[in-house]
C-alpha cells in the first residue's frame, strides 16, 4: 500500500475576532537584536546572529511557531557558535506575501538566506516542520550543510493515503479561525510534558495574533504548509543523506505519533526506523520531555548538539 509522510501538527492557530486593526506580528517582543534582510527574489526576512564559532548554527522553527522558540538553545550555544535563527515567510516578523508556502519553497529560502549572507560550515537545526524543510533543503543542495539536527523531525512518520486526506481537509482556514480560546490552551499543551511558566509568552502572542492585521493571511498560510508536508515527503530519500544527522526526540512526545491515527505506534519506533533509514546518523530520545523538546530539554539538547560537533 502506498504511503506518505504524517506531520507534526504543534502549536495550532488561534481564535479569530471579528475585525482587525493595526495590530502586528512586528509588534512581538524577541529576546535579541532583529535584523532584515531582503532576498534577491523579493523576500523579506526577520533573523538574530548571535556569537562567534567554528560553526554556524542556522535554526528552523516549527509549524505555527516562530524563531524565539529556540531562545533557550540560542543563549548556550552562541557562546560556542555562530547562532542564527529566522522567522520563515509567513510567520513573526517575517514576510507575509502570497507565497506556496510549500516544502520546496521554505527550502529555497534557506538555501537562499545562507547564500546571501554567504555562510560557512553551515549546521541546519530544524524542529518539527522545521526538521523536514531542512532535510529537503539538503536533499536539494547537498553541500549546503555540513551537518544536521533534527529535533522531533517531521516526515519520519508514515500513514495511509485516505489519512493524508482527512489531515488536508480539517486543516482548513474558517477551522483555524473557529479555535476556540480553551482550545488553544489545550494545544500549546500538548506540545509539553508539562507547560512551563517561562513558556507562557508564546502563548499570550498567539493570542495577541488574532488581532492583527496579518492573521486572516497567517490562517490561510498554514492549511499550505499542513498539506506540502503531506504531499512532499522525504521518508523514501533519507537514505540520500550522506553528511552526518543527529535526531532529537522527546520520549513523552503527543504530537509524533499521530496519536488519533496510529494510537499504537509510539514515538521511539518512529524516530528508530527514520534514523535507521539515515546512513550516518545518531539517535538521542530525552527524558521528560514532550513534542517541544528544544524548550522542555534545553540543556540536554544543548549538550547533545556540542557534542555532535565536537571532533
Amino acid at each position: 500500500m502506498k504511503h506518505f509522510i504524517i506531520l507534526a501538527i504543534g502549536i495550532l492557530p488561534i481564535v479569530t475576532l471579528s475585525g482587525q486593526n493595526s495590530k502586528s506580528m512586528q509588534d512581538f517582543i524577541y529576546p535579541y537584536p532583529v535584523h532584515q534582510i531582503t532576498l534577491s527574489n523579493g523576500v523579506e526576512l526577520a533573523y538574530i546572529d548571535e556569537g562567534k564559532g567554528d560553526f554556524t548554527l542556522l535554526f528552523i522553527h516549527g509549524l505555527g511557531s516562530y524563531l524565539p522558540a529556540w531562545k533557550k538553545n540560542i543563549t548556550e550555544l552562541s557562546t560556542q557558535y555562530r547562532c542564527i535563527g529566522l522567522d520563515l515567510p509567513g510567520y513573526g516578523k517575517s514576510d507575509k506575501g502570497d507565497h506556496t508556502y510549500n516544502m520546496s519553497f521554505f527550502a529555497n529560502i534557506i538555501r537562499a538566506f545562507i547564500t546571501h549572507l554567504q555562510l560557512e560550515r553551515v549546521v541546519l537545526v530544524g524542529h518539527s516542520m522545521g526538521g523536514q524543510i531542512a532535510i529537503t533543503a539538503v536533499l536539494q543542495q547537498p553541500n549546503i550543510a555540513e551537518r544536521l539536527v533534527l529535533v522531533a523531525p517531521a516526515g519520519f512518520e508514515t500513514f495511509r493515503e485516505e489519512e493524508a486526506q482527512w489531515l488536508r481537509n480539517i486543516y482548513n482556514p474558517l477551522m483555524l479561525k473557529a479555535t476556540s480560546v480553551e482550545q488553544i490552551r489545550r494545544n500549546f499543551e500538548l506540545n509539553f510534558v508539562q507547560f512551563p511558566e517561562d513558556a507562557e509568552f508564546m502563548y499570550e502572542d498567539r493570542i495577541y495574533m488574532r488581532e492583527t492585521e496579518e492573521y486572516d493571511r497567517y490562517c490561510h498560510m498554514i492549511p499550505k504548509c499542513v498539506a506540502s508536508m503531506l504531499d512532499e515527503p522525504v521518508f523514501q530519500r533519507l537514505n540520500e543523506l550522506r553528511l552526518p544527522v543527529l535526531v532529537v526526540y522527546g520520549e513523552a512526545d503527543a504530537l509524533i505519533p499521530n496519536r488519533f491515527l496510529h494510537p499504537k505506534l509510539t514515538t521511539q519506533t518512529v524516530a528508530e526506523i527514520g534514523a535507521k533509514s539515515i546512513p550516518n546518523s545518531q539517535l538521542i530520545l530525552l527524558p521528560q520531555a514532550g513534542h517541544f523538546v528544544q524548550w522542555e530539554q534545553a540543556r540536554l539538547l544543548n549538550e547533545a548538539i556540542k557534542a555532535f560537533l565536537t571532533p
